[in-house]
């Protein structure tokens, strides 16, 4: 066997291990460009989450950065002490009225955005969409002034007529996305059985939308279940008042408990994060439903 027939063996696979190499590197190079940010960003998200719980589960006093010996003891303290026991009940009731209030009047609102092309639909559309842009607090004094009017401050329904006015015309355009995701031929078959617009919308219409229903449905809990400002205008009765403005009965003049003020924050966050667990896909749905449509 001559010299060069022993040498090109050599080279392929000196060029097949070179080849193996770069793409190795390549591999590496950019799981580090995709994980490293991520691992970052999530480190940088996940820590004021565990500095809460580490506040909320460690006794007073300690320094210790593990939540070691685990205690309860400012939970006892903001649920029996401060009166979140109240503040967490009222959140729900007004959560949750504002979801049906909210959902019920997107569903009529985005299906005849859909279904039914009237004149200065566009121009409708796009006010809606430029309430996105109006703050909160600018609405406060006309609300409060119309509230006063209807005598409703100090009450439950003010908070609840307040966040639908500021939920609905979001809520109205991502429900109209969904409608229009539904085909039309569906109704008219439906009306050509027999069935009035109504009924077909109910049988037919309604049962599809289900994701939609989810997904406004749970912005708007979301939604009103955060709102600070409504709620510290609007009520002054401490027998009415939410969680977001219970927590800020831990904050003294002079002092913080932080213990009890980071428990406040875990009873906060838990119904938050358990509608983002059960209903994720749907509110991703809803944000892509918005963005396409109109």
């Amino acid at each position: 066997m001559s010299a060069d027939a022993t040498r090109l063996p050599a080279a392929r696979r000196g060029a097949a291990r070179s080849v193996r190499a770069t793409a190795v590197r390549d591999r590496t190079g950019r799981l580090l460009r995709l994980f490293l940010p991520l691992g970052l960003y999530l480190l940088f998200t996940l820590v004021p989450f565990y500095w809460m719980l580490l506040f909320a589960l460690r006794p007073a006093g300690s320094t210790s950065l593990l939540p070691w010996p685990v205690t309860f003891e400012h939970f006892d303290t903001v649920w029996n002490g401060m009166g979140f026991r109240t503040y967490f009940t009222n959140s729900v009731l007004i959560a949750a009225l504002t979801l049906v209030s909210v959902t019920f009047f997107a569903l009529m609102g985005g299906y005849a955005l859909a279904r039914f092309a009237f004149r200065g639909r566009r121009a409708f559309m796009l006010a809606l969409l430029c309430t996105q842009f109006v703050p909160g607090a600018m609405m406060l004094i006309p609300l409060f002034n119309v509230f006063q009017l209807l005598h409703l401050i100090d009450t439950r329904w003010s908070l609840v007529v307040a966040e639908t006015v500021f939920q609905l015309p979001l809520a109205m355009i991502l429900m109209s996305g969904f409608v229009k995701n539904v085909p039309v031929e569906l109704e008219e078959s439906a009306m050509v059985d027999g069935c009035g617009r109504l009924r077909a919308f109910l049988a037919v219409v309604l049962p599809l939308l289900r994701p939609g229903i989810v997904a406004v449905g749970s912005f708007a809990f979301i939604g009103s279940w955060n709102n600070f400002l409504f709620a510290l205008m609007f009520l002054n009765d401490p027998e009415l008042q939410t969680v977001p403005v219970g927590l800020q009965t831990t904050i003294g003049e002079n002092t913080v408990d932080f213990g009890a003020l980071a428990a406040g924050g875990v009873v906060a966050a838990v119904p938050v994060v358990l509608v983002f667990a059960f209903v994720q896909k749907y509110l991703v749905q809803g944000m892509s439903a918005g963005a396409v449509k109109g």
